[in-house]
């Protein structure tokens, strides 16, 4: 195996654990479903704005005396809470396209259920059989 191979190999690896173990990326993951959409902007305000904060405080410490090493925590705070105001407007966009395409399959369901009943008796139309 090539060093390159390996180094993907490793790379997958890690993305697929920091993908199912970290907070973060489980609760992305969730705001990315259907029913989780509309918590994208609620996530990037609160959480994002958090995120952002407490990086902004880490900075803060640093330059009162604190140690550098939070250097490493100022990054990772950094990180998610731009993970978390991109989902705001990416998730009004998956949003807005989920609702346009249920629109349009309603309308063509309906279409399709007006053109089926349009050729049968107005009697047997409002009737509902059921079937065993």
């Amino acid at each position: 195996m090539t060093l390159f191979q390996r180094l993907w190999d490793d790379s997958i690896r890690t993305r697929r654990f920091l993908r199912c173990w970290m907070p973060t990326n489980i609760l992305l993951d969730k705001i990315r479903t259907r029913r989780g959409l509309r918590w994208g902007i609620p996530a990037m305000l609160l959480l994002g704005g958090g995120y952002i904060f407490a990086a902004a405080m880490c900075v803060t410490l640093i330059r009162n005396g604190w140690h550098e090493s939070l250097y490493l925590l100022f990054a990772l705070l950094l990180w998610n809470g731009f993970k978390f105001l991109w989902i705001g407007p990416v998730s009004l966009a998956i949003l807005a396209r989920a609702r346009i395409r249920e629109r349009c399959a309603s309308a063509s369901a309906q279409r399709a259920g007006n053109s089926a009943t349009s050729g049968s008796s107005p009697d047997l139309k409002d009737a509902s059989f059921t079937t065993r």
